[in-house]
């Protein structure tokens, strides 16, 4: 996509390994300028979608709004913000969250020291702009995320005098997973010949969804095997970590897990339990696969197959340790066959270290 090598870094370091259908649809025309209304359901992408977006069209010599967010709700919106700090990590980005109940004096302390992004409710953007502690004047896109759920609040018309404030050359890009008679009429009042991409529900990857069930299935097949001894189970991202840990106990399988997101005390609690012996599973990211020596692993299963061969060696030396045998079993899919061979495991085999891929 010609993304800058800043935000590229951003992106992988998040724990994106490619893009969804609606990023690959809809990032390219936002970026080159189009009114977009992009309708998709949640979960697929939408927020890392215009984040990327407004990441790649930043000036970042001007530290002055240059993208405007609105969304529903606080929570939201403080969510958005941080994926945009996430993404924008080695772009040193800043975005603002502009939102309702929080202290108004302070709201426009933070505005008036300059942020390229700003996220916010309806009701508390309008009274910066009207206070001109957000200044519109280098604004260039306006995006309105959950568009429907909104619009349903009844945020028309506090949408309708935002936009009457923002320079008449705003990119509008709009998000929203259906699209009802209020959503189509927003679009005719304030959006010029909008590119329109739907993504259906059942178009979301059927194969993805599928190999995720059989690597869970598997998993929980061979949690027996697992506890035996103890083992390190590794996801390329947090959330998947996060995800994976919450399958696992709804099926009622004991184990703990450990990402960046957790505050280093938190950490040492889990690792602390996983040394003694009391954890016996433990799943985690690549971010922690140097820090964790534990001389009882025998057992490191990739349920995703790393992004390179470093992070590979990193993760199976993991178990094995000082000269005790050790197993690595890695979950393969179809996507994954192309990154097997770049690893080449035949390359990264260590004397003391059985590897198994198994073909999910």
């Amino acid at each position: 996509m010609c993304l800058k090598s800043e935000l590229l870094r951003g992106i992988y370091a998040y724990g994106f390994e490619k893009p969804s259908t609606i990023q690959q649809r809809a990032i390219l025309p936002v970026i080159k300028g189009h009114d977009v209304i992009a309708q998709a359901q949640s979960g697929t992408g939408k927020t890392a979608t215009f984040s990327i977006s407004i990441l790649q069209k930043l000036d970042m010599s001007i530290n002055q709004c240059q993208a405007l967010v609105l969304a529903p709700t606080r929570e939201l919106a403080q969510q958005i913000q941080k994926v945009v700090i996430a993404l924008g990590d080695f772009m040193n980005v800043e975005c603002n969250a502009s939102i309702g109940g929080t202290n108004v004096r302070e709201g426009i302390k933070k505005l008036e020291a300059g942020a390229q992004v700003v996220v916010g409710t309806p009701g508390r953007v309008f009274d910066m702009i009207n206070r001109r502690a957000l200044k519109t004047d280098h604004i260039k896109m306006f995006v309105l995320d959950e568009a429907d759920e909104m619009l349903s609040r009844g945020f028309k018309e506090q949408i309708y005098d935002v936009f009457q404030l923002l320079p008449p050359s705003t990119q509008v890009v709009l998000l929203s997973a259906t699209m009802p008679s209020d959503v189509l009429e927003v679009t005719t009042k304030f959006m010029r010949d909008p590119v329109r991409i739907l993504v259906k529900r059942d178009e979301l990857t059927l194969e993805g969804i599928k190999a995720k069930e059989w690597k869970l299935d598997t998993l929980c097949d061979l949690y027996e095997t697992v506890t035996i001894t103890q083992a390190v189970i590794f996801c390329n991202t947090r959330r998947k970590v996060d995800w994976l840990t919450d399958k696992l106990h709804a099926r009622e399988f004991t184990v703990s897990a450990m990402h960046g997101d957790m505050d280093q005390s938190q950490r040492d609690v889990i690792m602390k339990e996983f040394r003694s012996g009391s954890s016996r599973v433990l799943i985690t990211t690549d971010l922690l696969a140097r820090g964790i020596d534990v001389q009882q692993v025998s057992l490191v299963i990739n349920y995703d197959l790393p992004t390179n061969r470093e992070n590979y060696i990193h993760r199976i030396g993991r178990g094995g340790r000082f000269g005790r045998k050790g197993v690595a079993i890695n979950f393969v899919t179809s996507d994954d066959v192309r990154m097997l061979r770049d690893i080449g495991l035949r390359q990264c085999a260590k004397s003391n270290f059985s590897q198994y891929s198994l073909r999910i």
